[in-house]
């Protein structure tokens, strides 16, 4: 399985102190660059949430964001009866003294401090809580990087499939120019001297066909796409193998198109520099 460096992830989960949710986030990054942003009071989480991260990715760069939103007292806070109760208590005793005294309000009563009991979640359950979250996370940016990364590896074969068919087509275009060549250097000796001198003339040929000889060029072009195969076979981290096969194939694509004996096979350098030019970007992507 390959990966690919770009993915995304978002879990959440209620509490009955609040919710707490948790993003990841990645792109493509020549090194693993790990960002956080969360709560000052949980910041002591990051060195294992970067720990975490670390065991699955090498490179890319990534960003974590962890949210916590406590509810609010309508919705989750218990009324202390007992305080209230006191309250009133209070409340008579006031009014026995100074009888001209306004009495509480409910507004009053409830905003008054320890009436509303609200459920606060404790800094080791908070903590435990993210770390739960941030494996949910992990699994699912998991899985979406292998999806991109299935998709990459396709584009990627579909590409070594097309250079491949370049090649083939390539090899027999160098007899046919060779010939060519003959013919027109034939003509060229018969202008000039009624008797063609054989001798020169194969030297010439000869002299042309190891110029315009791309053998060696499209073997090792073959040998490289075979590369590429295996390497995407094998799976794991694979982007800077790739690239470093993008920059020998290009080379190759680069040599034979400077010994172009045809404009067929110059088509085909330029096609295939173009199809290598389409994986190296695409391989910037990749794990």
């Amino acid at each position: 399985m390959i990966y690919s460096m770009t993915g995304y992830a978002a879990v959440a989960r209620d509490l009955p102190s609040g919710a707490l949710t948790l993003e990841l986030r990645s792109v493509n990054h020549r090194y693993l660059d790990f960002q956080v942003r969360m709560p000052e009071d949980l910041r002591s989480l990051e060195p294992a949430l970067r720990e975490a991260v670390a065991a699955q990715m090498q490179r890319g760069k990534v960003e974590c964001r962890i949210n916590y939103a406590a509810r609010g007292a309508a919705a989750s806070s218990a009324l202390n009866l007992e305080l209230v109760q006191r309250l009133a208590d209070w409340e008579r005793q006031v009014q026995d003294v100074l009888p001209e005294a306004r009495g509480l309000s409910v507004g009053e009563v409830l905003r008054w401090e320890g009436v509303l009991d609200s459920p606060s979640a404790s800094a080791e359950e908070l903590r435990a809580a993210v770390l739960e979250l941030l494996q949910q996370a992990l699994t699912e940016f998991a899985a979406a990087r292998a999806r991109e990364g299935d998709k990459l590896r396709a584009f990627l074969l579909q590409r070594v499939e097309q250079i491949e068919a370049l090649r083939a087509a390539t090899a027999p275009r160098i007899p046919v120019a060779t010939a060519a060549f003959e013919a027109k250097l034939v003509a060229r000796f018969n202008e000039v001297l009624q008797q063609p001198d054989n001798e020169r003339l194969h030297q010439e040929i000869a002299l042309y066909a190891s110029r315009i000889d791309v053998d060696e060029e499209l073997s090792r072009l073959g040998a490289h796409l075979e590369e590429v195969r295996r390497i995407l076979a094998k799976g794991g981290a694979v982007g800077k193998r790739l690239d470093f096969l993008m920059q020998e194939l290009n080379r190759e694509a680069n040599t034979l198109g400077s010994k172009a004996a045809d404009t067929e096979i110059s088509r085909a350098s330029i096609d295939a520099k173009l199809l290598i030019e389409q994986m190296r970007e695409q391989i910037q992507n990749l794990e």
